[in-house]
């Protein structure tokens, strides 16, 4: 594989870091700015919604940017949002902060867009898999670290950790990179088109729905955690580690499985996962060990979606990647947004124990829509 690729796996791993560190942290956070943890929790939806909308954009009126330059500018815009969030001494001020970073995430699509145009079509799984394993090792390293430190010292710090070595990579980019990237930038091109195919509308459908099932429970980790097995810092720091390592073993598998049977059968089998280790959630209440276990199977199947489902878009216009993959990440981050939104007032209705019920129908309708409908890698739909 090509060596920037392990790269932008480092520099995603602060992005992902970045993102959803303050998931952990949600308690102390809404204590210091006088909000409710369902308000604060609305930071996602901030940042989500900013990726969904500016970070086509961007990429867009970048797209005669060299690459080089695009990369080292999104970073540091990133670093520029956390550092305003790290500073933030209302609610206001952190979203503002947020819909910053959201901006700066478009370093995601970017990279993910080299990686297709760098690889052959048979290595795409694996290429993908390697730049987004930074996403995945975010909830090894940079979550259950950001947990610590938040409620040890006070959430600022983690994010200030963020906002300086986001700035720290840019100038490594700068030094490092090559001065030309051989891959195209993305532009608007084709796009009604594109947009006009009932095979693209579907694949992105499926991103958003699985995203609303997955972060409608995600953007309140912390405080599920506690409903179903109250823990200490150190022990919620453990199993949000456990089930980050389970993200960086569900990402290499699948774009092992993506290579190997296809994106349509790899996708079935991880949404399949996702809906039974959802309904499993509220069962665990007061066992830690089968808390561990049932989120371990949701994190392999989740963190493992993306890679099948990149390369499966991917596959459908090979000349318009850049832009499908935009598209793919603004319907994660809308999906991440609608999901941030629902569970927030859900939780006051079904208590934060029984929050994973309120996703199950969104994943249940996303392993639907794939099977329904035509496969692009060699079969049809039962």
């Amino acid at each position: 594989m090509p060596p920037l690729l392990r790269l932008f796996a480092l520099c995603n791993l602060l992005i992902g870091t970045g993102a959803f560190v303050l998931g952990g942290i949600l308690s102390p956070l809404a204590h210091s700015l006088g909000v409710s943890v369902a308000a604060a929790g609305q930071a996602m939806t901030a940042y989500a919604l900013a990726t969904a909308v500016l970070a086509p954009l961007a990429l867009v009126l970048t797209g005669r940017w060299p690459r080089k330059r695009v990369l080292c500018v999104s970073l540091a815009v990133f670093a520029a949002g956390n550092a305003l969030c790290a500073l933030a001494s209302s609610l206001g001020a952190l979203l503002a902060g947020r819909v910053l970073m959201g901006l700066g995430a478009v370093f995601t699509a970017v990279a993910a867009g080299i990686a297709v145009a760098l690889v052959e079509p048979a290595r795409r799984g694996r290429a993908l898999s390697l730049v987004f394993i930074g996403i995945s090792l975010s909830y090894v390293i940079g979550l259950p670290l950001g947990a610590w430190l938040g409620l040890r010292f006070g959430w600022q710090w983690p994010v200030a950790l963020v906002a300086a070595l986001s700035a720290l990579a840019s100038v490594v980019l700068a030094v490092a990179l090559p001065r030309d990237i051989d891959a195209p930038g993305a532009s608007f091109a084709g796009l009604g088109a594109l947009l006009r195919r009932a095979d693209v509308l579907r694949a992105l459908a499926l991103t958003l729905l699985y995203f609303v099932a997955i972060f409608c429970v995600f953007s309140y980790i912390g405080p599920v955690l506690q409903a179903l097995v109250p823990m200490s810092t150190e022990a919620m720091s453990v199993t949000l580690m456990l089930f980050g390592l389970s993200g960086v073993l569900g990402t290499v598998v699948g774009g092992w499985a993506n290579d190997r049977f296809g994106a349509s059968r790899t996708l079935t089998v991880q949404l399949t996962v996702l809906a039974a280790m959802m309904l499993l959630v509220p069962l665990t209440r007061g066992h830690h060990a089968l808390l561990v276990a049932v989120f371990v199977a949701w994190g392999v199947a989740g963190f493992g979606m993306m890679t099948p489902q990149q390369s499966r878009l991917a596959a459908l216009a090979p000349a318009q990647a850049p832009i499908l993959l935009s598209l793919n990440s603004s319907m994660l981050y809308v999906g991440t947004a609608l999901g941030a939104a629902l569970g927030g007032p859900a939780s006051a209705w079904v208590g934060f124990d029984r929050l994973a019920w309120v996703g199950v129908p969104f994943a249940i309708a996303g392993w639907l829509l794939l099977r329904t409908g035509p496969r692009r890698d060699g079969m049809m739909a039962a």
